[in-house]
């Protein structure tokens, strides 16, 4: 597996719940970054972001670059936590490779993003609610 960063848009987010447990102390970096070609919908405390290039949405959050040292752990811990596991049909997210936009220097940065896994994203679309901004902000 590639050691790409991560691209995180809620509870990950600096200050929100999991940031800390789950990376503190084991990141090099974290940039601001938005992923395009996305929407954000409110979840049960948590957001999704759903794959819909054709409507040019755009997610804003934060590019992490893992310390080496810790990658494999954090990457097991950050699929626990968001309920991942390769190829299982009932994933909450999934795990994807995508283009993410730094935007402290506008470069496209390759990331794993965790969007919300096919089933998910149906229901989402149909049912959901639309965060127009693509800012997630617990309530």
């Amino acid at each position: 597996m590639s050691q790409l960063p991560f691209f995180v848009y809620g509870t990950l987010l600096r200050g929100e719940r999991n940031h800390d447990i789950f990376l503190r102390g084991r990141t090099l970096s974290e940039t601001p970054a938005i992923l395009t070609g996305a929407l954000l919908y409110a979840g049960p405390g948590y957001p999704y972001a759903v794959e819909a290039p054709e409507e040019g949405g755009v997610v804003h959050g934060t590019l992490v670059t893992a310390d080496p040292a810790a990658y494999t752990r954090l990457v097991a811990a950050l699929d626990h936590l968001e309920e991942y596991t390769p190829g299982d049909p009932a994933n909450l997210y999934e795990r994807v490779a995508r283009d993410v936009t730094r935007l402290t220097d506008a470069t496209r940065i390759r990331a794993w993003v965790y969007v919300a896994a096919p089933a998910v994203a149906t229901e989402l679309r149909a049912t959901g609610t639309l965060i127009n901004n693509g800012n997630w902000h617990p309530l």
